[in-house]
This record gives structure tokens, C-alpha cells and sequence, in this order.
């Protein structure tokens, strides 16, 4: 009798360090997934033709997540940034953004540049029920329920841009883009501008994406003898663009171009001996006074060299990130609809000044400058206008579905692409 007690009493011991073991297991586990990294996609070209722009919007990425860590992080768990490299290829940016979001679980993705990489991207992260932030200006056109854009929209940059060039530059208009969504959507939106204000478009023409073929490009202009160009050529292709209107003698004192595409980190890559005296128009540029500003450059600096500069590309980078932090901290999770929901309402004082996420939107109030490029590659502020202004993604000169068919028929005419795949000889 008493060994069967015995037996008795050492199963009982045995079942109870059993449950024991296991309640510790389940609670190492939990603790151990609480306080994992929270990992982020970035996704930008660190390689092809826009590297040149990209690999500076990851720096701007990656340094907005060191501070926070360096403030102990979010909700108690530190920031683990994932790097995927789109390569400027569309149907890479596609694959890496299924591989952040089905492999590697990130909680967000920071990403894109051009509107034919986001706009491949897009329905893998609506897919996922995914959120992208999308921190570059673009054609607008687009409302998408999975994604937070904070570049400028077109009422935001294009516009005033050409609003801005008729008044000081001349009323003769030459736009000249990239072969892609981005420019031929934004330069549509341009010539509805154009006529509207009573200007004249004397012509109009594209470069295929990445090439330097543009002897032909500018001929036509030489040709159309316009008062200003408005451009908006991207990556690489602006080494040879401004080259080549430079040996045509096409100085900026004969023939001005006003870029929506180029800042301060594209003049570190670009012959500034043939950009100087041209302009450039975003909502940010490094000569912004501002106590924000100053910090961020001084905080950039410091990590990535005293002769690296910032722009409006790195910095709306590196508020996006804020923002969302921001977001995670209000939500009190890291819940991808419970944080979109919260970047609805975020408002935060960034390089530029105040800028807010627009909730019936999801684009953001930024603001608006004009800068001249000097002999040092540096950009001087010439006109300003010193306060957020509210997006509209659907310029009114269409209806929304005009603006749609205009997209599908763009996409149709390239095979199911958001560029051009064919160079002209």
C-alpha cells in the first residue's frame, strides 16, 4: 500500500512538472515574441539606373530607424530593417515586395521611387492586405487603400512648377520625361495646366527609360526654340540630357529647364557644370531655415559623412518612417489596419515644416519651393510657398474615370507594362 502511494505521488509530481514545463515554455515563447525585432521592409533600387536617387532614401530609411531604436524602440521591441534591392526592374520590385511580406513578415514597407515600380507593386500588397508608404512625388491618379503617400501630388509640385515658370521664365513650353507612367501622366496633367493658363505648348517628348540616347530629343527642342523646358528625366538619363544641351549651346542663361525629378543628392552623380543656373521644384530642399531642418541635416551628417547632402527625396524618406513610429505608438500595437488607421491623423513637424496625412486621401499636405542650381552643386531657394498645401490626388481638369481610361490606355499600349519596353531607334 504505501508503494503504490508512493508510485501515486511521484506521477502526481511528475503530470505537475510536466504543466510546469510546458506554462514556462508557452511563457519564454510569448516573452520571446513580445520582445523580438519588429521587422520593416525597405524596398528601393540599389542597383541600375535609379540607384543614383534610391540608395539615398534607404540611408534616410535606416537612419530614422536607428533613432528609434536608440530611444529604446517600440513598444518595447527594436526596429529590424530588411533590405530588398528592386534593381530598377518593375517585376523585381513585385517579386521582393511578395518576398518581404510572405517570408520575411515585415510590419510595414518602405518603398518605390517610380510610379511603374509602385504601381507593380501595389497589388501584391493589397493581396497581403499589406501597408506601403510611398515617400516620393508622383502623377497622383491613384487611391489605394494599402498605401500612405507622402510625396508631393501633382497640385503639389507639377503645378506650381509650370504656374511658377510662366510667370518668370516665358510662356513657350517644351516637356520632355522619362518613357514611363510617371512622366507621360504628370506631363498630361501639365498640358491641361498649360492651356488653361493661356500658355503654348511647342512641343513635347520622351527618352526611354535609363538610355542616354537623346541627341534626337534635343534637336527637337533646338528646333521648337522654347522659352523653358519642364522635365521630369529620371536616373541616369540626366547625364546625357543636360550634356547634350550643353554642346548644343543650350545654357541655362538660353534655355532654362525646370526639373520636378533632380535635388541635391542627384547633383553628387550629374556634370554640374551643365546643370548650373538650370532649376528644380520640390517641397523640400536642404536651404530650408528651419530648427527641424538644421537637426535632421546636422543628424545625417553625422552618420553618413560631412559631404553628403539631403533633398526632398531623402527627407520625406525619412518622415515616413517617423510617421509611422509616430502611428505604432498612438495604436499601441503593431496591427497593419490599426496603424493605417492612426497615420490617417498624424501630424508631424518635419525638415519642410508642419505636414499632415490627409485621412479622406492618404496623401499628405507638403509644402512648395523653387531652387536655382549653383556652380558648387548646391540648390538656392528663389520662391517659396511657406505652408502645407492640401493634396489632390485627381486634378480637376478631368473626371476621375477620364484620368483611369487615360491610365489603361497607357498600360494596354505597352503590353500590360507601366513603361515603355521598346527604345525607339
Amino acid at each position: 500500500m504505501a508503494l503504490e502511494t508512493i508510485r501515486d505521488a511521484w506521477k502526481g509530481f511528475i503530470a505537475v512538472a510536466i504543466a510546469a514545463a510546458a506554462i514556462l515554455a508557452a511563457m519564454t515563447f510569448l516573452f520571446t515574441a513580445e520582445s523580438a525585432p519588429i521587422k520593416v521592409g525597405i524596398l528601393h533600387s540599389r542597383s541600375g539606373p535609379m540607384a543614383i536617387s534610391e540608395n539615398s532614401m534607404v540611408d534616410a530609411e535606416l537612419l530614422a530607424i536607428e533613432e528609434i531604436n536608440a530611444r529604446g524602440g517600440l513598444l518595447g521591441r527594436k526596429i529590424q530593417p530588411i533590405i530588398a534591392d528592386g534593381k530598377s526592374d518593375w517585376p523585381t520590385f513585385a517579386k521582393e515586395a511578395e518576398r518581404l511580406i510572405a517570408q520575411e513578415h515585415v510590419s510595414v514597407i518602405f518603398g518605390c521611387w517610380t510610379s511603374a515600380s509602385r504601381k507593380t507593386v501595389a497589388p501584391i500588397i493589397e493581396k497581403y492586405g499589406q501597408l506601403l508608404v510611398y515617400p516620393m512625388a508622383y502623377e497622383g491618379l491613384e487611391q489605394s487603400p494599402n498605401i500612405i503617400y507622402t510625396g508631393a501630388a501633382p497640385n503639389q509640385q507639377v503645378i506650381p512648377a509650370i504656374k511658377w515658370s510662366l510667370d518668370h521664365l516665358g510662356k513657350r513650353i517644351y516637356l520632355i520625361g522619362s518613357d514611363y507612367v510617371w512622366p507621360r501622366s504628370i506631363n498630361e496633367i501639365m498640358k491641361d495646366t498649360i492651356r488653361a493658363l493661356g500658355a503654348e505648348l511647342v512641343g513635347e517628348d520622351y527618352i526611354f527609360f535609363g538610355s542616354a540616347k537623346v541627341s534626337r530629343a534635343v534637336e527637337k527642342i533646338k528646333l521648337a526654340r522654347p522659352d523653358v523646358i519642364l522635365s521630369s528625366v529620371v536616373g541616369d538619363s540626366n547625364k546625357a540630357f543636360y550634356q547634350a544641351l550643353t554642346d548644343a549651346g543650350l545654357s541655362a542663361k538660353e534655355l532654362p529647364v525646370v526639373s520636378v525629378s533632380i535635388g541635391e543628392e542627384e547633383l553628387r552623380s550629374l556634370p554640374i557644370a551643365s546643370l548650373q543656373g538650370h532649376y528644380s521644384a520640390w517641397s523640400y530642399f536642404e536651404a530650408i531655415k528651419k530648427p527641424e531642418n538644421e537637426r535632421f541635416i546636422r543628424a545625417f551628417r553625422q552618420r553618413y559623412g560631412a559631404d553628403r547632402v539631403t533633398s526632398d527625396v531623402i527627407a520625406t524618406s525619412y518622415f515616413s518612417v517617423t510617421l509611422w513610429a509616430k502611428a505604432v505608438e498612438e495604436a499601441q500595437s503593431f496591427d497593419i489596419q490599426r496603424v493605417k488607421r492612426n497615420m490617417l491623423t498624424e501630424t508631424l513637424d518635419a525638415p519642410e515644416g508642419l505636414v499632415s496625412v490627409d485621412p479622406y486621401t492618404q496623401h499628405t499636405w507638403r509644402s512648395f519651393s523653387v531652387g536655382k542650381i549653383l556652380t558648387d552643386g548646391r540648390i538656392e531657394l528663389v520662391w517659396t510657398i511657406d505652408r502645407p498645401i492640401r493634396p489632390v490626388p485627381y486634378p480637376p481638369t478631368r473626371t476621375k474615370a477620364e484620368w483611369e481610361e487615360f491610365l489603361s490606355a497607357l498600360y494596354a499600349k505597352w503590353g500590360g507594362r507601366w513603361a515603355n519596353p521598346i527604345e525607339a531607334d
